[in-house]
């Protein structure tokens, strides 16, 4: 691993990156750099989002699987993609269910830098990938390092909203006991924005006010949503 830990994280992620597991990854995704290949993101931009989310600020975790694989796309957030970058599908629906629920206007940007910096934890399982190749690095050691991330979170006091979407966000949740154990948080879930699910029960699930209303319940304030 070359990228720095955020501060507020390192308790929680020092331990997992100096096990066995994760200096395998470290040392693979280094032979697989120097074999020409190319990785997204780039290096300095794979734990972005835990560098824009401070453990003690999160709010909400939206899970997401691993990065976007085409050139300029992912940049650490999960389901994010620089200004000026055409917006994948799956943000598209995203951006048709946030107008359905809360009326606010579709972005013409996919940055959401701005949501990360309110507490959402845009949180990819997978925080590489190769170009062109979906799912390539699933199963090569980020799980650990992940699942300790929402770990962490799901074990804090503060009532939290989980956002799962699709099938193996759900699988991740349900492989961390202290999520499913504690009763001072919130588990929205449903089917995955991409447009082969988004119908079958992701529009129309009303994430965006469904946190917020919980959040505002539980005296975290609200998420502000437009961008």
């Amino acid at each position: 691993m070359t990228d720095a830990i955020p501060e507020s994280w390192r308790s929680t992620l020092e331990p997992v990156l100096a096990s066995p597991e994760a200096r395998r990854l470290g040392g693979w995704l280094k032979a697989e750099e120097s074999a020409g290949k190319v990785v997204y993101p780039p290096r300095g931009q794979r734990l972005a989002a835990l560098a824009l989310t401070p453990l003690e600020a999160v709010r909400c975790v939206i899970l997401g699987q691993d990065p976007y694989h085409g050139p300029g796309q992912a940049h650490g957030l999960a389901f994010s993609v620089r200004p000026g970058v055409p917006l994948p599908p799956s943000l598209v629906n995203i951006f048709k269910e946030l107008e359905s629920d809360l009326g606010l206007p579709r972005p013409a940007s996919g940055d959401l830098s701005k949501w990360a910096q309110q507490g959402v934890l845009l949180l990819n399982n997978t925080l590489t990938v190769e170009a062109g190749q979906a799912g390539s690095h699933a199963g090569r050691g980020w799980d650990a390092i992940t699942d300790a991330a929402v770990a962490a979170v799901a074990e804090r006091e503060e009532p939290t909203v989980f956002i799962l979407w699709g099938s193996h966000a759900r699988k991740k949740a349900s492989r961390i006991p202290a999520l499913a154990r504690k009763r001072t948080h919130l588990v929205l879930a449903s089917a995955h924005p991409s447009p082969l699910s988004a119908h079958n029960g992701f529009f129309g699930s009303r994430p965006f006010s469904q946190t917020n209303a919980f959040l505002a319940a539980h005296g975290r304030g609200t998420i502000d949503w437009s961008l």
